[in-house]
């Protein structure tokens, strides 16, 4: 990752260990759960204090909140990039995070519960232009915008609309409920019945909204 040269060199160290503590968090959930992982061990492999932590996270939980401001973000620069509208769009999505389940088990359903118990979808955390320029090279655009899901479901719903994919029983608004039923239930769904293959468990659910 190479920042541009009119960054100062003090943000880009605080950008760099901010972004280190969170990619250490992800290497520590390679092999355990979000409980599992304790907040020294996140330390220790990032190289940096409980003090330096908590100056860029109030608790452990914000690396969860994170994670998804930055996968989501990821996720938006792919659509884009690739051109991908309606449920292509949706399938992508849905098959990112069946991939991201495969290398660390543990952070869907970790976040998952997380949203549940806080009863809540979060405000994403704004981003330096540091971490804008180091998390997202070449697409500081997107990334310095806060992604939001529903927006992002209700532009595909109303491209799947449009373009005569969306049944007709469904609105743009229900379909996009529906949406966030399946993104989350499809997945829990998958781990209830003990299937790896969530991206199948997925496109299943995806069947109820598309036309035939």
């Amino acid at each position: 990752m190479v920042a541009e040269p009119d960054i100062p060199l003090r943000e880009l160290k605080k950008a760099r260990s901010k972004i280190a503590l969170y990619e250490s968090f992800l290497s520590l959930m390679e092999d355990g759960t979000f409980r599992d992982v304790m907040l020294d061990d996140i330390c220790r492999k990032a190289e940096v204090s409980r003090v330096t932590f908590f100056n860029y996270f109030q608790r452990k939980e914000d690396l969860l909140v994170y994670f998804m401001r930055v996968w989501l973000t990821e996720r938006i620069i792919e659509i884009g990039a690739g051109r991908m509208r309606g449920f292509a769009a949706v399938r992508h999505l849905l098959q990112q995070v069946a991939r991201q389940s495969e290398r660390q088990p543990g952070i869907m359903p970790s976040l998952i519960s997380y949203l549940a118990e806080m009863n809540m979808h979060p405000c994403m955390p704004e981003l330096s232009e540091a971490e804008i320029r180091l998390l997202f090279p070449g697409n500081e655009t997107v990334g310095a915008e806060a992604p939001d899901m529903r927006k992002l479901l209700e532009a595909c719903m109303r491209e799947a609309k449009a373009d005569g994919e969306l049944r007709k029983e469904y609105t743009v608004d229900s379909a996009v409920q529906a949406l966030f039923t399946v993104f989350y239930g499809g997945f829990l769904t998958a781990r209830l019945y003990g299937t790896n293959h969530v991206a199948d468990v997925y496109e299943s659910h995806l069947q109820w909204l598309i036309q035939k």
